[in-house]
């Protein structure tokens, strides 16, 4: 009777307290019990089972607790009601923030296990509720935040002020603390959880160089004089959680304390009726979380509760038949239980689960061929990748097992799946593929060894036709030998080349398409008839290369003189002849020039070519020469000529050279001629006449040099000569008729002197030179 009226009193303190509550500032009352504050508040149900309850705190503030009630009333506060712990006064929490407000003692202790717990020392003012606990699920939580005024100026750098939720089984000596961030074992403090904090100069000029943020996901926000608490910043609303054994009693204790530094004050704020018991279903199997059931598989709910409960199962709202403690899941929904714990008491959670689609694969089959029919060969399981995958690109890479059940248990992978060699003949492997959430399927793959019959294949010739006549000549594989493979074999087979049989047994080391061999004259390569992954069969194939080199066979020219015709001969002994003229025997007649070839062909069939560029030639006609005289060691006759031939000139009959030009040339008469070098034969002759002039005379009468005249200048007729003494005197005159001067005027014999002469050519051209007279 007396707690029901407890119970009934403590609602009514309630109302007063909500009435009472500012619209911008939360409302705080220290006068709760720690009874109170666990059963009525924190609890508030009878789902819990909770005893032992003490609470301690500030013994030196003249009656007022470090703890207390708080309701948010009209203010923005996120909790509507709840326990407050601090580390002064549990008043001084209202708000609105005041900068300048501190409390505490420095003779009010710390606490050794929250010490230990946030791994700092020097703890003060701490305020401690505790209480033992005996579950009746298997999960327990609540909600809390931490607020603090360590969150300013430069203190977050250093100062730890915290808070810990700690836990053990009755018994046992070590705590655990559940007060961490989400999903880390790192507890919650004002150097956990803060924002970027620039340097700062403090009150006794000291530079603070700040610090970075760290797990500023966490931070609420600092706070003003709008703020409904009296703190300068808090964190978001955690949650403090943990797995427990329903049936067991376990130790609570919820501890707050300042660091080293009573002046600047902490709390948490506990969130009324968050502690209870709960059923942890486990985290929503979700297709977007990457975890949901595979295609398939089955998944067996349990809240993991004390025998004895009352259970209700249901799928999207609609009570199931089954009643038992677990419920197997085998199709997407959402699933909830309620557990009646006792009479008054139920409790019930619930879980989303989806499914994958069905991989879908495939399977198949791989055929290889066997060289020494032993039936063991070597297999590239990866060859039937994209088959086993239905050629979907998002699975995971094929892993092989040689048995359903190593696949399925992911042991004993094959380790090299591109040479394996198989156990037995007409051996199965299985491939295990999955998908991005980690779930198998598997298929067969049967190991085959291809027994397919190919008749033996006749050799492939060619001839050498690189001009280096080795032995050596380059193949067409796919033109050459394809077609005589794949004849007769069904269609789309695809036939790739090998140099030996290991390589085509492996597929590796394929020739070009395009492949000289390598050993002269004759080589044996390997066929491999493929039929998409499969082999079909190998087979050898003896390429040859046939060498035709004819002696003299070299390109030849020949000259045709005009009018005249030549015969043109290759040896006999070949297969066939074909000239380009249409000729098929070994030897033509033509009387025209042009460029003539010959192809000869071996009883190989191998094939070679010989040109015949024949040119036409002929006697040259010398049309002029050109005379360049009176320059005595520099006299030159240059021989004009037309004709096809190619000539060499003489002008004397006897020495020929390749120049028509000849220096040097001494005065007199002279038959120049032109003679065809290919033997068509000689010009007509022309005759050429060089002029000089004796540079002196010695007229004594000894009938030698006694005239001055210019040789072989009765050729020019009409020609003039005139003869001057040094004073320009005209002396003699003569006509190219006259014989020449004899050193005479008027009768008189004339001194031992120089004198000129002018030369008028026919020509108009006018020769001027002197020449002495001696006595």
């Amino acid at each position: 009777m007396m707690k029901c009226v407890k119970i009934i009193l403590f609602y009514i303190f309630i109302s007063c307290a909500v009435c009472d509550a500012t619209a911008q500032s939360i409302s705080v009352n220290d006068s709760f019990t720690a009874q109170q504050l666990v059963e009525n508040i924190l609890v508030n149900s009878s789902c819990a089972n909770v005893s032992a309850i003490s609470v301690k705190g500030d013994t030196f503030s003249g009656g007022q607790n470090s703890y207390g009630y708080f309701n948010s009333g009209a203010s923005s506060f996120p909790f509507t009601q709840g326990v407050l712990l601090s580390t002064w006064s549990s008043k001084n929490s209202e708000g609105p923030y005041v900068s300048t407000r501190g409390g505490g003692n420095k003779s009010w202790l710390g606490d050794s296990d929250l010490e230990q717990a946030l791994g700092i020392t020097n703890t003060i003012n701490a305020t401690i509720l505790e209480f033992d606990f005996v579950p009746l699920t298997n999960f327990i939580s609540f909600n809390y935040i931490f607020a603090s005024n360590e969150y300013q100026s430069y203190f977050p750098c250093e100062f730890s002020d915290g808070f810990a939720f700690l836990i053990k089984e009755i018994g046992t000596s070590t705590y655990e603390n559940l007060a961490v961030l989400p999903n880390t074992t790192t507890p919650v403090s004002s150097v956990n959880v803060h924002p970027l904090i620039n340097p700062i100069t403090d009150t006794q000029g000291n530079v603070r160089p700040g610090c970075p943020s760290i797990n500023e996901t966490y931070f609420n926000g600092f706070n003003n004089l709008s703020s409904p608490i009296n703190y300068s910043g808090q964190t978001k609303v955690l949650t403090a959680q943990t797995n427990v054994v329903a049936g067991k009693t376990y130790h609570i204790k919820l501890v707050i304390a300042d660091d080293e530094n009573e002046d600047y004050d902490s709390a948490v704020f506990l969130e009324a009726g968050s502690f209870l018991p709960k059923i942890d279903l486990g985290p929503d199997r979700l297709l977007a979380t990457n975890n949901p059931i595979c295609f398939g598989e089955s998944y067996i709910i349990n809240p993991n509760l004390l025998s004895g409960y009352t259970y209700k199962w249901f799928k999207d709202n609609v009570e199931l038949t089954d009643t038992s403690p677990t419920y197997t899941v085998t199709s997407p929904g959402i699933y909830r239980v309620e557990v009646l714990l006792t009479p008054s008491c139920i409790a019930t959670e619930d879980i989303k689960f989806e499914f994958t689609s069905e991989i879908d694969l495939n399977d198949t089959s791989l055929s290889q061929c066997d060289i020494d029919n032993d039936g063991i060969s070597i297999f590239n399981l990866t060859k039937v990748d994209a088959i086993v995958k239905n050629n979907n690109s998002n699975l995971s890479p094929v892993v092989y097992y040689e048995t359903l059940v190593d696949a399925q248990g992911q042991i004993n992978p094959i380790a090299n799946p591109t040479t394996y060699s198989n156990k037995l003949v007409n051996q199965s492997v299985f491939a295990r593929v999955s998908n991005s959430f980690k779930c198998a399927n598997y298929a067969e793959v049967r190991l085959i060894i291809s027994n397919n019959a190919i008749a033996v294949q006749n050799p492939i010739s060619t001839c050498d036709t690189d001009g280096t006549n080795d032995g050596l000549s380059q193949f067409d594989l796919n033109t050459q030998v394809t077609p005589q493979v794949v004849m007769g074999l069904p269609a789309g087979l695809i036939v790739e080349y090998y140099l030996n049989p290991t390589d085509a047994i492996a597929q590796q080391n394929q020739l070009s398409n395009i492949f000289k061999n390598t050993v002269e004259t004759q080589q044996i390569i390997y066929a491999r008839i493929v039929n998409g992954p499969d082999c079909y069969a190998i087979t050898p194939i003896t390429l040859v290369v046939n060498t035709f080199d004819p002696p003299n066979f070299q390109d030849e020219t020949f000259v045709l003189c005009e009018t005249s015709s030549i015969n043109l001969t290759v040896n006999s002994g070949f297969s066939s002849y074909l000239w380009n003229t249409g000729a098929t025997s070994n030897t033509i007649t033509v009387n025209t020039p042009g460029d003539y070839s010959v192809t000869v062909t071996s009883f190989d069939g191998c094939q070679k070519t010989k040109k015949h560029l024949v040119a036409v030639s002929g006697i040259a006609t010398i049309t002029g020469v050109t005379v360049n005289d009176f320059e005595r060691n520099e006299n030159s006759i240059s021989i004009e000529y037309t004709g096809i031939g190619d000539y060499e000139f003489s002008i004397d009959g006897s020495y020929f050279q390749d120049s028509p030009m000849f220096n040097g040339v001494a005065p007199g008469e002279y038959l120049v001629y032109a003679r065809d070098k290919n033997g068509c034969g000689l010009s007509i002759p022309f005759v050429a006449y060089v002029l000089d002039y004796p540079r002196y005379f010695t007229p004594n009468n000894d009938g030698y040099n006694d005239i001055w005249q210019i040789k072989n200048l009765d050729n020019l007729p009409q020609s003039t000569l005139f003869i001057f003494d040094r004073y320009g005197k005209l002396l003699k005159q003569l006509v190219s008729s006259d014989i020449g001067w004899n050193g005479t005027f008027n009768g008189f014999t004339l001194p031992t002197d120089d004198y000129w002469f002018h030369l008028n050519l026919e020509n108009g051209k006018i020769i001027k030179g002197h020449f002495s007279l001696k006595r």
